[in-house]
């Protein structure tokens, strides 16, 4: 096992040294300057489509999930271990500056996640209970690779359905170990047959659970941290200026300088956000939408409520504290912060937000692998035996160290992210299209709908299905 983990490690270093962070900010800002900064400029339209996600005007199949229920299944994903533990290792490792580059990122990497996901509706198929996309559909029609999308399927199966899963797992048992005791074993034994009750369920369900527990969790949670910057405000000039000194080189002494802090922010923002993935175009290919671009917009949201509103709140109720970084680590180190602030009750409150935040994570997780299983076989033999696997490694994670569960994570989320941005880089160019046909739209005052007879550029594209 230890020969494992250093074999792991050295991978790590290689790929998250110079590959990961050159490509996805190279990514992130190619789409940024190309989409004339879509992520900032419709950042009012991103709102408006998302509260108005019944689309009343687009004749929508009950069977098919809405809008809002794509956006939470994503978000589901995104929101969990990434938030309170990720960011805490992330602080722990590269200092409090890694907090800023969870920001640029973020900020940056929302292109990425608006190309994606509008490419995953463009390219989305039927099937029998809803519509059905993500990036293996994209590559295999998109740009007609076949190979390419089994590996991108692999990738996402390994990444989201095993080793992601073990990680949200492995922290919620050191959660709930650390507020009430309960051993690793016995309460992973109780996360694996919730896992599977649920994921036996369904597509319909997931999307249930998550439209309901996800927006509860996350503004109980922000409430929460908002109440405590408050009654700290005059600390917040002091926290922000520590994050940008130390993001930006100026003071070195906390946790291993510039370079740790550019690298633990991006690596842990990527884990939380997932902007560039590959993921969640998984979740918004279901959505029954009228354009591609709205559910590009509604995910690019998503990325922003994720990092800025949900990390920020972790790392702002770490950094007031002041708990030392040395003396927890992950999910202690968040759970020892809040305890500072409002007593005893901090290690149950994140207990219980970790259990939400990270099972929902699982559910979420789950979906994404299904997705890539049913487009490399439709044997519903393979997908029972998928389900037993995810609930095994449910299990797993429980019982494994800290170290290698994010060490695995790391290794399977860097390989799937740079097969996405090869894809989405290729066909960018169709994501421009949809997007100038939008803005048209919506400069003559109506509610954008895709046809793609009515686009010249896509009118005689046989690998578009849905629109």
């Amino acid at each position: 096992m230890e020969q494992l983990q250093q074999i792991i490690d050295s991978t790590n270093n290689i790929l998250w040294g110079y590959v990961m962070i050159a490509s996805l900010i190279g990514c992130a800002l190619y789409f940024t300057i190309r989409s004339r900064f879509v992520q900032f400029t419709m950042l009012r339209e991103m709102v408006r489509q998302l509260t108005n996600s019944a689309e009343k005007n687009h004749n929508q199949s009950k069977r098919h999930i809405s809008p809002f229920q794509a956006f939470a299944v994503s978000l589901a994903s995104r929101v969990g271990t990434g938030n309170l533990a990720g960011v805490a290792t992330a602080i722990t490792i590269g200092g409090p500056g890694a907090v800023f580059w969870m920001w640029v990122i973020a900020l940056i990497g929302a292109a990425n996640a608006f190309v994606e996901s509008t490419l995953a509706q463009l390219y989305k198929r039927h099937s029998a209970d809803s519509y059905i996309g993500g990036p293996a559909y994209y590559i295999m029609y998109g740009l007609r690779n076949k190979p390419m999308a089994i590996v991108m399927s692999v990738l996402t199966i390994l990444t989201f359905g095993f080793a992601f899963n073990t990680v949200q797992s492995n922290t919620i048992c050191e959660a709930v170990n650390n507020a009430f005791g309960i051993g690793h074993m016995e309460f992973g034994i109780i996360i694996t047959i919730a896992t599977l009750l649920i994921i036996f369920g369904g597509i319909q369900r997931i999307a249930k659970f998550s439209s309901i527990i996800v927006p509860i969790m996350a503004l109980g949670y922000i409430a929460l941290a908002l109440v405590i910057v408050t009654l700290n405000i005059s600390h917040l000039p002091q926290i922000i200026n520590l994050i940008f000194e130390n993001a930006l080189g100026i003071d070195k002494v906390v946790a291993g300088g510039m370079g740790a802090a550019v690298m633990q922010g991006i690596k842990r923002g990527l884990f939380s956000n997932e902007a560039g993935m590959g993921s969640a175009p998984n979740a918004a290919a279901t959505a029954s939408t009228s354009h591609p671009i709205k559910q590009g917009l509604i995910q690019t949201l998503g990325v922003f409520t994720d990092t800025l509103l949900i990390c920020s709140c972790t790392a702002f109720i770490i950094l007031i504290s002041g708990v030392g970084l040395d003396e927890a680590d992950g999910v202690r180190l968040t759970q020892e912060a809040l305890t500072l602030h409002i007593g005893a009750s901090g290690r149950i409150f994140i207990a219980i937000a970790i259990l939400f935040f990270a099972y929902s994570s699982i559910i979420g997780n789950y979906y994404y692998g299904e997705a890539n299983i049913r487009f490399i076989t439709k044997s519903r033999l393979t997908l029972t035996i998928y389900r037993i696997l995810v609930g095994a490694m449910v299990m797993a994670g429980a019982m494994m160290s800290l170290k290698m569960v994010w060490s695995m994570a790391d290794i399977t989320m860097g390989l799937m992210t740079l097969c996405n941005l090869v894809a989405i880089t290729m066909l960018g160019g169709k994501v421009m299209l949809l997007l100038k046909d939008y803005r048209s739209q919506l400069g003559k005052s109506k509610d954008p709908v895709f046809k793609k007879s009515d686009v010249k550029e896509f009118a005689n594209d046989d690998s578009i299905e849905c629109w």
